[in-house]
């Protein structure tokens, strides 16, 4: 089937309204406001679903608490069973779920299904295999005191997840969560919540009723009011950094714990020796990826003052001829924007840059030709004769921009990536192993690619540093943020202690 036929028979299986999945049912919650979702690669309607009211949100707690009583104590092997028929289902529904990714998202389907769909399943089976390696401990400490230490789940977890990777982010916070014996109610992005109902469709062949619960709609009420409920022991968030500061806030209100993965302006440095046509491809993939619309994205490139001329112009050359277009059709590199809204913030960012004195050298404005005049589509976009201190080369643009600056040292680029409030990601390219890791580790960031960019493999933390988050995701130390420590203090003597 070509993805062009996959596309019409994926929208034949949308629904056409879609309801709230709380306690293993589908429900359509307790007013009648609906969202609509929108393919922003042409404007048309995809679907509707349930905007969700304080009512359905507190619908969700209920169950989700009722349902955290027996899974707790559902056996390890057993919780793992589960997670990886998940994973089975995923991988069965793969093309589907890819192509619904790709017409509520905007991103290119072979991205969409051998990207995130792909990782989202190889999470569920990572998170069943950790849970069966992880172990107590215990101590004695004299002859007759003994101490065990092990691991217990919190309880009901609330999670809210962005627009720009919906199936993949309900993946990495539900897989660790449920796998230590929470139960979730997650709550998607009210611009892309298809991939997530849809993979709830699946859920629910699988998962007891109430492991896991689906809330819909708008952030600012449905989302805002999770924050605050008193029946949610832990938050976790991926977002802006400017919301994760009101999640941080609530956390500390209600004294529960939260993990936070916020935004970013990640430096990606090419030095003099670093393999030509990789390190192209490497700045490429780290500002187009997802259309730059990536918290981790390359967007600051530095570039050694040896190679600079050279690389400019063929990274000029190779922006030019990315293959922008309907993200379903063969070929296509880089889909749409998520909607006019950000669309227009990119823009308004390259004015921004040539008020502030940096040349557009390829790219820059809105694509409008043929069928692409429908949808949100941009132009890859380079701006030189930039410097650091700017806000094109600071502020969180979210689009398919990146700011090209020159450096001479290797202690200059370490201080100019350093300059800036976020640090989650970052690339360095280089053939001397030494300078590479010397410049991996002195770049304040959770993550450095060497000569790679955008892994989000499995088994690696991911996180920031800095004003981009608090904690990490993708690795085996996350199902300890989902969990809480109980000691046990155990005395074997049966005489009298003469205490009192």
């Amino acid at each position: 089937m070509s993805t062009v036929q996959l596309k019409a028979t994926t929208e034949q299986k949308l629904d056409a309204h879609y309801g709230l999945y709380l306690g293993g049912e589908w429900t359509q919650g307790t007013d009648t406001r609906t969202i609509t979702s929108y393919n922003p690669s042409t404007g048309e309607a995809l679907a509707t679903f349930v905007d969700a009211t304080h009512e359905d949100v507190d619908a969700a707690v209920v169950a989700a608490t009722a349902a955290q009583v027996k899974w707790r104590d559902t056996s390890l092997e057993e919780r793992s069973k589960k997670m990886l028929e998940i994973a089975d289902l995923i991988d069965a529904n793969a093309d589907h779920l890819a192509m619904v990714e790709t017409l509520d998202n905007g991103k290119p389907f072979r991205e969409s299904r051998y990207g995130d769909v792909a990782l989202s399943a190889d999470h569920f089976r990572y998170f069943a295999g950790v849970i069966r390696s992880e172990e107590g401990t215990a101590q004695a400490l004299d002859e007759h005191t003994l101490t065990l230490t092990i691991k217990e789940p919190i309880g009901v977890v609330g999670q809210i997840i962005p627009w720009n990777f919906p199936i993949l982010m309900a993946a990495w916070k539900i897989a660790p969560a449920i796998a230590a014996g929470n139960t979730v109610i997650i709550h998607p992005s009210s611009t892309t919540s298809l991939s997530l109902l849809e993979l709830a469709k699946l859920f629910d062949q699988v998962l007891p009723a109430g492991v896991v619960n689906v809330i819909t709609g708008r952030g600012a009420d449905s989302g805002d009011y999770m924050l605050h409920h008193e029946g949610i022991h832990k938050l976790a968030f991926t977002g802006s950094t400017d919301v994760g500061y009101t999640v941080a806030r609530a956390a500390a209100e209600r004294l529960v714990p939260a993990t936070l993965e916020l935004g970013g302006k990640s430096a990606n440095i090419f030095f003099d020796d670093a393999a030509w046509e990789r390190a192209i491809e490497g700045a490429q993939l780290g500002i187009l990826f997802n259309q730059g619309q990536v918290c981790s994205a390359g967007s600051r490139i530095f570039v050694q003052e040896g190679i600079y001329d050279k690389f400019v112009a063929a990274l000029q050359e190779a922006f030019e001829q990315v293959k922008v277009g309907l993200p379903w059709e063969e070929g296509v590199q880089m889909g749409a924007q998520i909607n006019e809204r950000q669309l227009a913030k990119i823009v308004d960012y390259v004015a921004i840059g040539k008020e502030e004195g940096v040349t557009v050298l390829t790219g820059g404005e809105r694509l409008t030709t043929g069928e692409l005049a429908k949808g949100a589509f941009m132009q890859p976009t380079l701006l030189v004769n930039a410097t650091n201190d700017l806000r094109v080369s600071q502020e969180e643009i979210f689009g398919p921009v990146a700011t090209v600056i020159k450096f001479k040292t290797e202690d200059e680029v370490i201080a100019l990536a350093n300059d800036s409030e976020y640090g989650l990601g970052g690339g360095v390219w280089s053939r001397d192993i030494n300078t590479a890791l010397r410049v991996a580790r002195k770049v304040q960031t959770g993550r450095m690619w060497v000569n790679q960019y955008a892994n989000f493999a499995a088994g690696a933390p991911f996180g920031g540093y800095k004003k981009s988050g608090i904690g990490r995701e993708t690795y085996k130390s996350v199902v300890e943020a989902y969990s809480q420590t109980k000691n046990i203090f155990i005395s074997t003597k049966e005489e009298k202690e003469g205490m009192y």
